[in-house]
């Protein structure tokens, strides 16, 4: 795919096959992550991949969420990708965590490969980091920041209305609207 076909056609995927996730397709995804920039190229982040049932029974009993959605998608996807990070091997600037920051590029750089490769994902990040530390055996130090799972898509959904440029983006200052080339 070109890469804004990867842009406009990524979602968030809850509904999964089952089918193992290719490994080549894997090494890519991988591989992308892997070359996203970091903070002083620090490279604070590391990816826990997890294909065994129990260890994913006990991370959908991390997820907080209304629906009960995002857990369901950790049991069904054949594959759940943790990203998880160290405050300390990474900078601070004027209280911006930057390992926060080169973990979110990193996952984003995964995700829109495993888009590209035909997966479904969905970047859920309201969990309760101690049941995935124990599942995993997660040192202390590092925090986890964000889980997703990966796997074929069984149900598709529409991507959600399209945001209006003009509020979200703006031209010199705050109170002036971008409306060049919006469409």
């Amino acid at each position: 795919m070109e890469f804004y076909d990867v842009v406009e056609s990524r979602k968030s995927i809850k509904k999964f096959k089952t089918t193992p996730v290719n490994a080549e397709k894997l090494s890519r995804m991988i591989k992308a992550a892997m070359m996203s920039p970091s903070w002083k190229n620090k490279t604070s982040y590391k990816f826990i991949l997890v294909d065994e049932k129990k260890e994913l029974m006990e991370i959908s009993k991390a997820i907080i969420n209304k629906d009960n959605s995002a857990s369901q998608s950790i049991i069904d996807a054949p594959m759940t990708a943790v990203v998880i990070a160290d405050p300390d091997a990474s900078g601070e600037v004027e209280n911006k965590e930057y390992y926060l920051v080169d973990s979110a590029i990193a996952m984003e750089h995964f995700i829109l490969s495993a888009t590209n490769e035909g997966y479904g994902t969905c970047w859920i990040a309201d969990i309760n980091e101690d049941i995935i530390k124990t599942a995993l055996s997660i040192p202390q130090n590092y925090k986890v920041v964000a889980i997703t799972p990966i796997g074929e898509i069984a149900e598709s959904k529409e991507h959600y209305d399209k945001k209006d440029v003009k509020d979200f983006v703006f031209s010199n200052t705050w109170d002036n609207a971008y409306t060049k080339n919006t469409k």
